[in-house]
């Protein structure tokens, strides 16, 4: 992935100084604040508890949460210049910001940049308490993107998906559900939370994370017609990392049975089949999974 030398955004907050300083009222991590790295921990969990991962997805999904906390934090401070992970992170944050404010200005609208704040360990966030084994995430109650770089490690060594461009699809996928969030989409999914069945939500949950990552693909097309940002084999990256977070691959890794029924996420075919799709279409609208028939 050709990113060095290109614009680095703004709006990166570092936190990794602080570990888990920050206070708040109230615990727990409630609201709709998971996802492409919330799947790392219920794999892991299977893996050393025994636990069916999709238990603890449920868990972090906000099921029974806590309200959102109130935090106080200190002054942001800007990454050091000479992160190489940091400058990455804040490179591909740039990219998206150049693409979703183009896209959202063709559709006669006004792109709202997200925040991207690294950190280790935990950290306070508006909705609750954030923690590095939760993988990336993305808080609307604050409109930011929380990352312990840490999770490329995970992605690479225990889930097999390595490569840069592997590393900016999470970001992308994240800055996905923003997008979602700006256009009201996540809300309007929320709302619904206790008002249908489980398997009812976790159909909608699907089609929501899957729409995630079909807006990263529409990233990646507008980001490489522009700036011709990919090399051989960098979409083999992203692709190879949408199979590996698959519900069904979680699944099978922990050693448990497939249950469709509560997948969150989607199949590793469907991550990868959207994700495919918004790159080769570049279109928001290519990417309504909500009136797709077949995910």
């Amino acid at each position: 992935m050709k990113w060095e030398g290109n614009r680095e955004s703004d709006n990166v907050e570092d936190r990794r100084s602080e570990g888990s300083a920050g206070r708040s009222i109230g615990a727990g991590f409630g609201g709709r604040g998971i996802g492409i790295g919330t799947i790392v921990v219920a794999l892991l969990g299977g893996w050393i508890f025994g636990i069916n991962p999709l238990t603890i997805l449920g868990m972090l999904s906000g099921e029974g949460g806590a309200p959102a906390a109130q935090v106080q934090q200190a002054p942001a401070q800007r990454p050091p210049a000479d992160d190489r992970m940091a400058k990455f992170v804040s490179t591909v944050l740039a990219d998206t910001e150049d693409v979703w404010k183009d896209v959202f200005a063709k559709g006669g609208a006004t792109y709202k940049d997200p925040q991207l704040v690294l950190f280790r360990g935990a950290t306070q966030t508006a909705c609750g308490q954030g923690q590095s084994a939760m993988g990336p995430f993305y808080c609307p109650a604050d409109q930011k993107v929380y990352i312990d770089l840490g999770f490329y490690e995970t992605l690479k060594t225990r889930l097999g998906a390595p490569g840069d461009f592997a590393q900016a699809y999470v970001i992308a996928h994240e800055v996905g559900h923003h997008v979602q969030n700006l256009m009201g989409i996540s809300n309007k999914v929320d709302q619904l939370r206790g008002r249908v069945s489980k398997a009812e939500y976790n159909v909608l949950s699907v089609r929501l994370e899957l729409q995630a990552d079909c807006f990263a693909g529409v990233w990646a097309h507008h980001a490489n017609n522009a700036r011709q940002l990919l090399e051989q084999g960098d979409v083999d990256e992203a692709i190879n990392a949408a199979a590996r977070i698959g519900d069904d691959a979680l699944q099978r890794s922990s050693g448990g049975e497939v249950v469709p029924e509560s997948f969150t996420h989607g199949t590793s075919a469907q991550r990868q089949r959207w994700f495919a799709n918004g790159m080769q279409n570049g279109s928001v609208k290519a990417c309504d999974t909500f009136s797709a028939r077949q995910l």
